[in-house]
């Protein structure tokens, strides 16, 4: 979650060191750091405020220097406090700092190595697992830094994302990974590291994609890479373009505001101008693979795994194929039934979620083999681990509140339905057509939906005041309410809980009064009429109803009941347009209570720790 940057230059790399961590800062805003190689010795900043902050210090102290590491954190050791601020420095007690370090990640046995350097005389100024790596290395180090970096790794258990310099070999920075993302930019005389090649926009687009156990060494004129077993190995150089823009504003108030308004654009984008649906969408082979299973498994976490709820009613709707949806956080540590005719489905935003990559591995390990990802990242871990993919095309998404990420996982999402469909022989093509044709709408359809922002602008005024609230959907829209209330207490930390709408009597209703806000979302499908009984029971109860209802369903606005209509009824489709109004409801409130929008506290993007 943490973000690294890290390079190696003929010129003063601090300013390519702080724009990197303003890309990176949704990954982490608790602290940050940045440290160089400058005068012979090793000179740092570091900050427990934002990255503009640490900016403007380093500009008083005229840090500059060839070599340098710089790092933006989301504590899990130790408080976000200066002294656990990275980078780390070791070898302080022989007068001057030797090895500076930045770390992604958990180290799950620092606590014996802690001891061990400590009886070695090593004094520790943190609570963080990362200073133990600094001082591992310091403690190993003879003469060769990228030969210490080898054997400290081999002792280190856990996830880790590292980059490290020495005072004594200006011009060097060594890199390595092992379930955290590392990357690398290669230049003319300068090479550079980062957790995320957005980083280096508009620095480098030649980037190489590091493997776990990788050890990198970056020097001015070369990069050489080792693996686990310490052999050479050759890795890609992608060209990734990436345009700037995605981390600027724009008009918009927060990169949350922008990116719920680029979902058109996301969803369109996505869907690729499909002109047909086919399994090769999802990859060579897909037709073999789809025609060979009988069920599926969807291993995911947070606003992916509402997204996988909801494709289990299109899945087992219109393909007819049973579908077990899985917190991948859970599921590889219960004891479960494997089936090697499963098709297993990983959804991530950044393909680099720790927690459904192990997922993915123990299902793999079980003996299901056929796997599947819907992903927004074509070069990520989760990419390159499943036989077949969907790539999403939301494009950068740096609020921390998913938005367009979901929108366009659950258009994936519906891709795979159709082509589950096709390839077992349940949908005929007017059927296929008529899909196809909805979703090629979609865009036009969300753009309908987002013009209804100043009616729930008015709505999140009433909100702001609020401590509660529950969120009712029935059928496949019960997940969208889960992610409604998902959304709104990550960002406005209002607290929020979903519930199928006729499971009220069985304990929620005892909550509700007139300060606790029922939103509901009321579609015109063959629950309406149930849902309407529902929704009479909080009013009975003195509750205020917050409905977003199709504009055929007859909910008129009384008191008590507050209704905003959506355009169209959207059938299948619907959970996708349902989605919209209770982001932007989230996000407005949120912004009446004052809230830092797209950095919520204790949150951070792209969850690459366990």
């Amino acid at each position: 979650m943490c973000g690294i940057v890290g390079a190696v230059a003929q010129r003063n790399v601090v300013p390519v060191l702080l724009e990197g961590l303003k890309r990176l800062e949704y990954r982490g805003y608790d602290s940050c750091g940045v440290a160089v190689h400058a005068d012979g010795d090793l000179q740092r900043a570091r900050s427990t405020h934002r990255v503009a902050e640490l900016e403007r210090e380093v500009q008083d102290t005229a840090l500059a220097g060839f070599t340098g590491i710089a790092h933006t954190r989301w504590a899990t050791h130790g408080a976000p406090a200066t002294h656990n601020a990275h980078p780390h420095f070791s070898g302080q007690s022989r007068g001057k700092a030797r090895i500076a370090l930045v770390h992604n990640g958990i180290i799950e046995n620092h606590d014996e190595l802690r001891e061990e350097l400590e009886a070695a005389g090593y004094v520790f100024e943190s609570q963080t697992d990362t200073e133990v790596i600094a001082h591992l290395i310091d403690h190993l180090y003879s003469a060769d830094l990228f030969e210490a970096v080898q054997a400290a790794v081999r002792r280190l258990e856990g996830a880790y994302a590292i980059a490290v310099f020495c005072q004594d070999e200006p011009h060097r920075v060594v890199g390595a990974r092992q379930g955290s993302p590392l990357v690398v930019g290669c230049g003319q005389n300068e090479n550079f590291l980062a957790s995320d090649a957005l980083a280096l926009a508009g620095t480098t687009d030649q980037i190489i994609y590091l493997e776990d156990g990788d050890v990198v060494d970056l020097q001015l004129s070369r990069v050489w890479i080792v693996d686990a077993q310490g052999n050479e190995v050759k890795r890609e150089v992608h060209t990734v373009q990436i345009h700037t823009g995605a981390a600027e504003l724009g008009p918009y108030r927060h990169y949350m505001q922008k990116e719920i308004f680029e979902q058109p654009r996301a969803v369109g984008d996505t869907l690729q101008d499909i002109q047909s649906i086919t399994p090769e969408l999802f990859g060579d082979g897909a037709y073999d693979v789809f025609k060979t299973i009988d069920r599926v498994l969807i291993l995911a976490c947070g606003t992916s795994y509402y997204a996988g709820m909801t494709a289990r009613y299109w899945i087992e709707s219109v393909a007819k194929i049973p579908v077990n949806v899985e917190i991948a956080s859970e599921y590889r540590y219960r004891d479960s039934v494997p089936d090697p005719r499963t098709l297993v489905v990983t959804i991530s935003q950044s393909g680099e979620t720790a927690d459904t990559l192990a997922a993915l591995k123990h299902a793999q390990s079980q003996g299901m083999e056929h796997t599947l990802t819907i992903c927004n990242v074509g070069t990520s871990a989760m990419v390159r681990e499943c036989k077949l993919s969907y790539l999403t095309r939301a494009g950068v998404e740096i609020g921390v509140a998913s938005t367009k990420a979901f929108t366009t996982q659950l258009t994936g999402l519906f891709l795979l339905t159709l082509a589950l469909a096709q390839v077992k022989g349940r949908i005929n093509e007017t059927q296929e057509h008529d899909y196809l044709k909805a979703l090629r709408h979609l865009p036009v359809a969300i753009t309908a939906v987002l013009a209804l922002e100043p009616q729930i602008m008015a709505w999140a005024d009433r909100f702001a005041s609020k401590e509660n609230a529950l969120f009712l959907g029935r059928g496949m829209h019960y997940p969208i309410a889960m992610e409604g209330a998902l959304k709104l207490k990550e960002i406005s930390y209002i607290h929020a809980e979903a519930y199928p709408a006729g499971e009220l009597k069985h304990g929620p209703l005892a909550l509700v009064t007139d300060q606790m806000p029922v939103v509901t979302i009321a579609p015109r499908d063959e629950l309406l009429e149930k849902l309407k009984s529902n929704m009479q029971e909080v009013r009975a109860r003195g509750g205020e109803l917050y409905v977003f209802a199709d504009a055929d369903t007859r909910i008129t606005a009384s008191p008590g009941m507050h209704v905003i209509r959506m355009p169209e009824n959207y059938g299948k489709l619907s959970p996708i347009l349902h989605t919209i109004p209770l982001q932007l409801l989230a996000y407005h409130a949120a912004c009446a209570r004052g809230t830092d929008v797209d950095k919520p506290r204790n949150l951070a993007k792209s969850v690459t720790v366990e």
